[in-house]
């Protein structure tokens, strides 16, 4: 195994110290991620909505998912409309619900669409503006004005007519009896500010009863939602890289982490490619930056994720003592911080203390490390830890930040590197990631913050 000089010191304190607390402050966020739900949604609508409705011409239901018009007038303005309790939630791919016409009356006028909070309660979705409608007596599409224009069949008793928002494509989509009857552009100068699930009755005895969801939907939402996921797939398909554009960047991948095995399985398999993949220098990938100390790197490493922190620290103190001679760094602080871990996972809760009150002790007080401290502390208090808020240290993705801290405070040791923040924290293929998380953020910011929240881990895992 090759050594690295250890008065390699080209770079200063501040950038070790900076390149340190970046890791300690992922560490902190994986804590935060822990005690917060990641799939967070914005609130579906679940009932209607008997305040913010035309109530002198319909009667709610008390479960408030069924309404039925009771008037005998028939004047424009003597519609029962009523709207869903909160506005369709925007951070989704797809909004959807449904109504059941149980009874279409003695006219059949019933309505379903979207509507602003402003929309006035007496006019039907669709008849004014900020709304939409698709109305059952006579199958026509109203948006924003009085004239409806051609869009599907008619609808009556024993009818399921469903109404929906698909985000990725802006538009608006109706069903009928499980089956998509046409679409509509969600113009968003038209459409302003929340939309709110609406229905309207509008003759004697219409009754309709409103699914939002609790019950499973005549139109298969699933397989709706996974076709529109299929076609942004085939979209971003038509565009093709040259194949050793890929491999170099999973290759800088491995090079950055130090997975040596990995990387010479990988190569061999290139070689053995139709025709060979050969990595062009053009691509613009620098591997004098990350193949430094590689062996070392890989070594360490392994040592951490078998959770072997005590020949971790010992290897990087014959190595790279320069890495360690602060004993009040961040990068020690979490070595000693998975040391501790090591030993609460393994039972030894008597040596766990002792190593706490040698090494952990000089960190309280410290403000950026306080609260780490006490997370790690934590762990003590309980009969199953891994079960406990602070379980999360348990993982062996905890193992993973430590591993990442230490290849990142080496690569920051080498001589030639131009760029020791930005290379040593991510390889070329998580930079890719980023912007395009930054893409996809910006994308739905363009369509007026609607649509799916995008979540790397989600999409990840999901792959």
């Amino acid at each position: 195994m090759s050594t690295t000089n250890s008065n390699n010191g080209t770079n200063n304190h501040a950038s070790d110290r900076d390149l340190g607390l970046w890791f300690l402050e992922q560490s902190r966020l994986r804590s935060a991620r822990g005690r917060t739900d990641m799939d967070e949604d914005d609130d579906a609508p679940t009932e209607l909505n008997t305040i913010n409705s035309s109530g002198g011409f319909l009667v709610v239901s008390p479960d408030k998912l069924s309404a039925k018009y009771t008037s005998v007038n028939l004047h424009g303005h003597d519609v029962g409309v009523v709207q869903a309790n909160k506005p369709a939630p925007v951070k989704r791919l797809v909004y959807y619900f449904e109504i059941y016409v149980k009874d279409a009356g003695t006219k059949g006028q019933i309505a379903i669409g979207f509507t602003s909070e402003s929309f006035k309660m007496r006019r039907q979705p669709g008849w004014e503006a900020n709304s939409c409608g698709y109305h059952g007596d006579d199958g026509l599409l109203y948006r924003g004005h009085g004239r409806g224009e051609a869009f599907g069949p008619t609808y009556t008793s024993g009818d399921i007519v469903g109404g929906g928002i698909n985000y990725d494509s802006q538009e608006f989509f109706f069903t009928k009896n499980g089956a998509v009857v046409g679409t509509l552009p969600k113009d968003m100068k038209d459409m302003k500010g929340p939309l709110f699930p609406t229905i309207a009755v509008h003759s004697q005895n219409e009754e309709v009863h409103v699914n939002f969801g609790q019950q499973p939907f005549a139109f298969d939402l699933k397989e709706f939602e996974a076709q529109e996921r299929m076609k942004q797939q085939m979209s971003i398909e038509k565009f093709s890289l040259p194949t050793n554009v890929s491999h170099g960047i999973v290759r800088s991948y491995l090079l950055h982490y130090g997975y040596e095995d990995t990387l010479n399985s990988f190569d061999m398999a290139s070689k053995s490619t139709v025709p060979p993949v050969h990595i062009a220098q053009e691509n613009g990938f620098d591997e004098q930056d990350i193949v430094f100390a590689l062996n070392e790197r890989k070594t360490l490493r392994q040592l951490i994720r078998n959770g072997e922190i005590d020949s971790a620290l010992g290897k990087l103190r014959e190595w790279y003592p320069q890495i360690v001679q602060d004993d009040k760094s961040a990068t020690c602080f979490l070595l000693h911080c998975q040391k501790f871990i090591e030993l609460v996972r393994v039972g030894a809760l008597e040596e766990a203390v002792k190593y706490g009150r040698m090494e952990l002790a000089k960190f309280f007080g410290l403000p950026m490390f306080e609260d780490l401290v006490q997370h790690c502390v934590s762990l003590l208090a309980y009969e199953r830890p891994w079960e406990s808020s602070v379980g999360y240290l348990l993982e062996d993705s905890q193992r993973e930040v430590v591993a990442d801290t230490v290849n990142a405070m080496i690569l920051s040791t080498n001589p030639n590197l131009k760029d020791s923040s930005h290379s040593c924290l991510h390889s070329y293929l998580e930079r890719l990631l980023r912007q395009l998380t930054a893409c996809c953020l910006e994308r739905r910011l363009l369509s007026g913050d609607q649509g799916e929240v995008f979540h790397l881990q989600r999409v990840l895992k999901q792959l």
